[in-house]
């Protein structure tokens, strides 16, 4: 019952603690439970050994509120009574065993000590068994009478609450164990004796090996125990007489004690005291099974611990020990260590939606449910404290809404930090500013000299991990949100300065890694991610020196690749009426310039001129990015016909002489290609070399003539200085052009070279260099059926993408297709109308190519070619010919 929320309201509001499914952890304590059951019934099996291996354990661990308490706590129901297991969960193989499961609660809350451990282990035995275990409690006894002189035991019981758990049957059956001594010793004079005489009359029975002595105890180290001084050193080795006293329990009494230590986290400390207690423990008692839970991974596997405790390495805990090669943190999910794991969605829903009933009804709707779900990431704590917002709203009389849950909750801050040093908790703060890093970057942006805090922090549960990614580490979501949005709840708490100074450092540290790439291939990947976290780094934090930004904006756009940025675009920066948030800073400019660059292959041109034009007119882009968004969108305007516009931008450009320029001199040749002014688009091509697109450009001089062999060869060219310097994107444009040069002239290389072009576009955002690739398919097709019907399809793929300019070149494959089809009427339709589509704009040698295929004679054209107008028409006619001769069509 969750009494909290019973308390909550007046309202009769079912307030039942809801246990969302965990049955992947079940599967596993069951089978572990199952495994132990089969070692300690094997013959061989000796609990004296105190050198074997252990196993009987496994451990649960995870992030602060993610449900280790509440996972503990339903093992111990299902194990003390079967009828508490969820349906879903099934019986357990050993289902018939009698089990005896002690949950002990670690938390400093708890005010537990390793006196109190030991003695609730016992208790419940008591209550289980109904007898004493002669040799244990003798001991026990003889420490209690030393160590608490005048306090008897069953006084301490009471004081501390344990008999409300366990009943009052320990201190009898420690009495008892006292009389059966005396009974086998066949001591009258000692009866009521302190425990202290009798236990030293045992240990003269034990050592002249008396066989009533030896039948009482027989534990070949209980002699040694009970000689030893009664302290807690004494006490922490008495599991060992327990461990015998179980042993040798009658089969009808025998019984697997399963102890579960909950927030073993308080556990430790510096010197790891209580620790190595309770390590003795679970050493000593091979028999019993633990189920361990905390926020960290237990590291008693770990070598570097002898010394502080007194089993460690892989030897004595093959099960808790990293595979060869795989670091602790990445020790996961395997052999007994597990990670508690966030829900899922629907176990959220559902969990929110059992939590608080009325009428048997859900009293949080799902709109509300959805919200607190989404900001939880899964964290079961997020999921109470939102429970407890909804009651408090409803207390003030109001109805909540979706909106009073989008919302971050301190108490998530309280209970990451607690247990974390005062440099992890500056390591945190600063990688919280972080989608993803590593140990040198979380170093770096935290400003420290040495990663220490950084690697203990990553063996944390609150830092998850994913070892292909670039960054491997990455903060829990609802962790992080609540430390960069509620930190001022904390006594330490950073100020506005220090969150500034951390953004600047870790974006510094971002650009040295990506200036520390030492390939091109993984370059661009490291340069996606840094771009992605260093421009949000730079929007949320306002920070006006764009610094390596800037280069890596340009690196971006040389490989023509146009992967997605992650930050949000404007549209997303929107107020509630739909108008945009304006522009503020040169971070806010640049990664709108980036997105709307990456975004023009899915949209219509028109939104791309309009979201430059914005970006221009903010004025906060330095020079040379200035430069970029004006000749995107002088492309951008070419791309839908307004070529005098595009002229103009790209001679803007071209006349600021900074890094843009020489591309700007291909778009102006492109312009004067445009118009039909080849000798100017030569001139223009002359010198522009591999960054300005030299050999492409006169590739497509050459194909407008029908001179495939030269346009071909200056592709390929380009093709080849693309591999070379590394560029993928000018790569495939380049193969994409040869492909359509190619389908006109050889219908069969064609196939192999719109295959490659493909494979090069794999991986990129090229639309436009695609959809020319699908057009160089129907060219490659021509004279064959339903090469109409598939035009049609892709003009809409034009119209809707905005690509107007490649219309043109459409109805010049279609023209070709007719022509070699021998369709005179199609083919005059399609000239009629590249004439009216060219008539005033550019491309009006499109219309004149048309009627070379068609054997017609030009009209009097603006159209200024390179070798005459006759040549150009030979080479036309001659590619027609020479399809009707490959596929025998008759002229």
């Amino acid at each position: 019952m969750d009494l909290r929320g019973l308390f909550s309201s007046n309202d009769p509001i079912g307030t039942d603690e809801a246990f969302t499914n965990r049955q992947g952890q079940w599967n596993l304590v069951a089978a572990a439970i199952g495994e132990h059951l089969r070692h300690i019934h094997d013959p061989a099996f000796n609990v004296e050994d105190l050198e074997a291996p252990r196993d009987n354990l496994i451990v649960f661990n995870g992030v602060g509120g993610v449900g280790k308490s509440t996972l503990l706590r339903k093992l111990e129901a299902v194990l003390a009574s079967a009828d508490q297991r969820p349906v879903q969960w099934g019986a357990p193989a050993w289902a018939g065993e009698q089990i005896l499961p002690v949950r002990i609660d670690l938390s400093r809350s708890a005010g537990l000590d390793f006196e109190r451990t030991l003695l609730t282990i016992r208790l419940a035995l008591a209550a289980r068994l109904g007898r004493s275990l002669p040799s244990f409690d003798l001991a026990l006894r003889r420490y209690w009478d030393v160590q608490h002189p005048g306090e008897p035991l069953e006084e301490y019981v009471r004081r501390t609450g344990l008999v409300a758990r366990f009943g009052k049957a320990l201190p009898q059956q420690l009495q008892a164990a006292v009389g059966e001594a005396v009974g086998a010793l066949q001591l009258p004079g000692l009866v009521g004796s302190a425990a202290g005489q009798v236990t030293a009359a045992l240990v003269r029975a034990l050592r002249e090996r008396r066989e009533r002595a030896q039948a009482l105890a027989g534990c070949a180290r209980t002699a040694a125990l009970l000689e030893a001084e009664p302290d807690l050193e004494a006490l922490s080795f008495y599991p060992h007489l327990l461990a015998w006293e179980i042993s040798r329990l009658p089969a009808k009494q025998a019984v697997l004690p399963v102890i579960l230590f909950d927030t073993f986290e308080d556990a430790g400390d510096r010197h790891r005291d209580f620790e190595r207690l309770l390590q003795r423990v679970v050493w000593l008692l091979p028999n019993a099974f633990f189920v361990i839970s905390g926020r960290s991974r237990l590291a008693w596997a770990d070598e570097t611990l002898q010394g502080q405790l007194d089993y460690t390495g892989p030897l004595a805990w093959p099960q808790l020990a990293a595979a060869t090669g795989q670091s602790a943190r990445e020790l996961g999910n395997s052999g007994r260590q597990h990670l508690l794991g966030d829900f899922s969605s629907d176990d959220c829903d559902a969990y929110l939606a059992r939590r608080l009933t009325h009428d048997g009804q859900p009293l949080i709707g799902p709109d509300i449910r959805a919200v607190i779900a989404q900001r939880s990431h899964g964290l079961p704590l997020h999921l109470d404290l939102a429970v407890a917002r909804f009651l408090e709203i409803r207390r003030t009389g109001r109805t909540p809404v979706p909106g009073d849950f989008d919302h971050t909750f301190p108490a998530l801050i309280a209970r990451t930090l607690s247990d974390l040093t005062e440099d992890e908790r500056h390591v945190l703060r600063s990688a919280s500013l972080l989608d993803a890093f590593d140990l040198e970057l979380a170093t770096k942006a935290a400003g420290l000299s040495h990663q220490a805090p950084a690697r203990r922090l990553i063996e944390r549960p609150l830092v998850t991990q994913d070892p292909y990614a670039i960054w491997p580490y990455h903060l829990h979501g609802a962790i992080r949100a609540a430390v960069r949005t509620a930190d001022e709840a904390t006594g330490d708490g950073w100020t506005r300065a220090d969150w500034q100074r951390a953004a600047e450092r870790a974006l510094a540290a971002l650009g040295e890694q990506w200036r520390a790439s030492s390939t091109r291939a993984a370059g661009r990947t490291l340069l996606m991610a840094c771009l992605r976290q260093g421009l949000r780094l730079a929007r949320d934090h306002r920070l006006d020196d764009l610094d390596w930004l800037i280069a890596a904006a340009f690196a971006y756009d040389s490989d023509a690749i146009w992967e997605p940025l992650a930050p949000p675009a404007r549209d997303q920066n929107s107020t509630s009426d739909g108008t945009q948030v304006p522009l503020d800073t040169p971070a806010d400019a640049l990664a709108d310039l980036l997105t709307t660059l990456a975004r023009r292959q899915h949209e219509h041109r028109e939104h791309t001129v309009e979201r430059l034009s914005t970006i221009l007119d903010s004025g906060l882009l330095p020079g040379d990015l200035a430069d970029m968004a004006v000749y995107y969108r002088a492309k951008a305007d070419r791309d839908i016909g307004r070529n005098d516009a595009s002229r103009r931008g790209m001679q803007q450009v071209a006349d600021g002489g900074r890094r843009f320029a020489l591309r700007a001199r291909r778009g102006l040749a492109h312009a004067a290609r445009i118009d039909g002014d080849f000798p100017a688009a030569l001139a223009a091509a002359t010198d522009l070399g591999f960054d300005g697109g030299e050999q492409r450009v006169l590739g497509d001089i050459w194909w407008a003539h029908g001179d495939i062999d030269r346009a071909v060869n200056a592709y390929e060219i380009a093709r080849t200085e693309a591999e070379q310097h590394g560029n993928a994107g000018e790569q495939a444009i380049a193969q994409a052009r040869l492909a359509l040069a190619i389908a006109f002239a050889d219908p069969a290389r064609a196939d192999d070279e719109i295959a490659l072009a493909t494979r090069l576009l794999d991986g990129l955002t090229q639309r436009a260099t695609t959809l020319i690739v699908h057009i160089a398919a129907l060219v490659r097709d021509a004279g064959a059926p339903a090469v109409a019907d598939r035009a049609q399809v892709l003009r809409t793929e034009l119209a809707v993408a905005g690509l107007t300019w490649l219309n043109t070149t459409l109805d010049v494959a279609l023209a070709f297709h007719h022509a070699v089809f021998g369709a005179r009427q199609d083919l005059a339709t399609i000239t009629d109308r590249l004439r009216e589509a060219t008539a005033t704009g550019g491309y009006a040698y499109y219309a004149d190519i048309a009627r070379f295929m068609a054997a017609q004679s030009a009209p009097a054209s603006p159209t200024q070619w390179l070798e005459g107008e006759p040549a150009v028409h030979e080479h036309w006619q001659a590619l027609v010919t020479a399809r009707r001769a490959y596929l025998n069509t008759p002229s």
